[in-house]
């Protein structure tokens, strides 16, 4: 619940940006005749300014639009992918399922951060190519978990019995086990929510984000740029690290108390 409250904060962020931020993200703000300039937290500028004069609550708030865009979409396509494949390989086995488990073998070796900066480097730098990274380097997680849990589920006398009725192995997969491993791979969507989060802000702090899109990253990197840390400005580079790091830990409770409801017998270990 925790971690469900955290991400409908974020979700009411993005959604009413428009209408709860103060002022636009890149708009230049003057104070007395003259670019509002570091200036601290007060009334008017809730989290205080940049070296450009931008108001850095508004840029925190439609920050959160990006976190989630690119979270909830990389989520759904290491879901989607994941389980696909890892019912594929359960069921199915044989070649397929020696196949699949090969190739996700061979992405498990392949290191995150790396690959996805020279995969930004090759292509144009911005949030679909961390969706992109996210999705290609994150699927064997899921798909090796559903994996086995077909392997089990396949065993059952329902599957037996749907077989004898003549169902067709495509519908014994999508319309009775899919349902019955979905639940585990929202588990897994959680956790790539996360994932994609830091994802961005990693890509973002080294130049690798879109310059286009305000996002807690782009929100850092610049920070840093322009010394906010030793000119002691916390109130600029403070406030998106907390965003991403509660978007992270939202990620980890919901998969934590997931876990408690879908397999109780772990609790008692």
């Amino acid at each position: 619940m925790a971690g469900v409250a955290i991400y409908g904060v974020i979700f009411a962020a993005a959604v009413l940006a428009d209408r709860v931020a103060p002022y636009h993200p890149t708009e230049i703000l003057r104070a007395n005749r003259r670019i509002a300039r570091y200036l601290p937290i007060s009334g008017d500028f809730w989290l205080g300014t940049t070296s450009s004069g931008m108001d850095i609550a508004s840029q925190l708030i439609h920050g959160a639009r990006t976190a989630l865009q690119v979270g909830l979409t990389a989520a759904f396509a290491v879901v989607a992918i994941g389980t696909l494949l890892g019912l594929l390989a359960g069921y199915l086995g044989g070649w397929v399922d020696k196949a699949i488990t090969r190739l996700a073998d061979v992405v498990l070796g392949l290191p995150f951060l790396p690959t996805m900066l020279v995969l930004a480097s090759l292509t144009r730098p911005g949030t679909g190519i961390v969706v992109f990274t996210v999705t290609a380097l994150l699927w064997p997680n899921t798909a090796r978990v559903i994996r086995s849990q077909v392997l089990s589920l396949r065993e059952r006398a329902w599957v037996e019995a749907a077989r004898v009725t003549g169902c067709s192995n495509a519908r014994i997969m999508f319309v009775h086990i899919l349902p019955q491993v979905l639940p585990l791979a929202a588990l897994y969507g959680s956790v790539a929510i996360g994932w994609a989060i830091l994802a961005e802000a990693a890509a973002s702090f080294l130049g690798f984000g879109d310059p286009a899109s305000m996002s807690w990253g782009v929100m850092l990197q610049d920070a840093y740029a322009n010394q906010a840390l030793s000119r002691g400005a916390w109130n600029w580079f403070v406030p998106p690290g907390v965003a991403i790091l509660a978007m992270v830990l939202a990620g980890f409770m919901i998969s934590r108390g997931s876990e408690k409801l879908l397999f109780p017998k772990l609790g008692d270990t």
